[in-house]
């Protein structure tokens, strides 16, 4: 590069870093965002149910029945509460306070073991499918337990027709915090990157200075740099902010390489800068731009890159869409280095995907950017 040309850019970045300084808009989108939205998704989004408010009713006491509704509250997933009636419990679940009933009928205690018909019966409320599923299953895992446990008193064993045998590859405690903070990881690095830049240029048209740089010797080129360094290494410190969260706060762990996660984490940051500079070029108005930047961006990396949602489990259209999602191809290879590790050929093709997106953004913003007011 001509020394002409780097002194020129030289003087673009300190410009945009002094404007930085006295507006520290951008210093609290780069560096308080991602702790606030970090902090609220990695405590308020979860998957798990835990503590699930749960009736027990027993009709007829005895020791039977009192051991296995003892299972209940030794169990971290169930507040349970005990009841005489089962009209009392269906009228709890009716208000919502509760979200399962277990029934333990009188004749529990002598016919527990009885194939005859079930000793129990369960009612879950199912206006939430994901929540239902998850208390049917845990209450026939505290069932299942506890017959075992029976059984063996008894020195006799539970011989189901088919021995399962559990193995939990790369979140062996299930637990949907490792597999959430990745993709929050990527909604927060998409939200900054898209927001630092799609208001810079837009600032630019309102306060009239954009017609002074027009004016000057400096290029396309040279204008577009200058103002995507500074907020390259803000939008890099927001990440170092995120990925410490990540590991000390949240304890998710990382087995993949430090240095690619770097490396895949700068490309995806020039991405959004890139959506958010041609947003910012488009739209000249600071406003508009971020309201743009919001819809384009942060939904569909929220919605639509797997980050909470399985993309497989969505219809063919929409899964055809999410392949034009940057924040698709990050997420896939967050989650591949926090959790698994080094997968050559996941991290290559979504890798390509992401190149090829930050040179269509980037190049489409250079070729919106004309030396001419218009």
């Amino acid at each position: 590069m001509k020394p002409g040309r780097m002194m020129r850019l030289g003087g673009l970045v300190r410009k945009e870093w002094l404007q930085v300084i006295r507006d520290p808009s951008s210093l609290a989108i780069a560096l308080v965002l991602p702790l606030v939205l970090l902090f609220i998704f990695g405590y308020g989004v979860s998957l798990d149910a835990k503590n699930v408010p749960l009736a027990i009713v027993i009709e007829k006491s005895g020791d039977k029945s009192n051991a296995f509704a003892a299972s209940f509250f030794n169990s971290p997933y169930f507040q349970p509460r005990l009841m005489s009636s089962i009209q009392e419990a269906e009228e709890l679940m009716k208000r919502a306070q509760v979200q399962g009933i277990v029934w333990l009928r009188d004749n529990f205690d002598a016919d527990y073991l009885s194939r005859s018909s079930p000793p129990i019966g369960v009612i879950v409320n199912g206006v939430d499918a994901n929540t239902a599923r998850l208390v049917d299953g845990y209450i026939q895992g505290i069932w299942f337990g506890w017959l075992e446990r029976q059984l063996e008193v008894r020195g006799e064993s539970l011989k189901p027709p088919l021995q399962l045998e559990q193995r939990i590859w790369y979140n062996p405690e299930v637990r949907s915090t490792d597999y959430l903070v990745p993709g929050v990881v990527a909604v927060v690095m998409t939200l900054i990157g898209s927001l630092l830049t799609a208001l810079v240029i837009a600032r630019e048209w309102e306060r009239g200075t954009m017609e002074t740089l027009l004016v000057t010797r400096i290029s396309v080129f040279e204008l577009l740099a200058g103002k995507l360094i500074p907020y390259f290494v803000l939008g890099m410190a927001g990440f170092f902010i995120s990925l410490a969260m990540s590991y000390f706060l949240f304890a998710v762990p990382i087995r993949g390489s430090l240095i690619l996660l770097l490396a895949v984490s700068a490309l995806f940051l020039l991405v959004a800068l890139g959506m958010g500079l041609a947003i910012s070029t488009v739209f000249r108005s600071q406003f508009v731009a971020a309201l743009v930047s919001l819809v384009v961006t942060f939904l569909p990396a929220f919605l639509l890159s797997g980050f909470i949602f399985d993309i497989r489990s969505m219809p063919l259209i929409i899964q055809a869409i999410t392949r034009l999602i940057a924040a698709r191809y990050y997420v896939s290879m967050l989650q591949t280095l926090f959790l698994v590790g080094n997968v050559g050929s996941i991290l290559l093709i979504n890798s390509l995907y992401l190149l090829a997106m930050a040179l269509f953004f980037l190049g489409l913003t250079y070729l919106k950017t004309g030396k001419q007011l218009d």
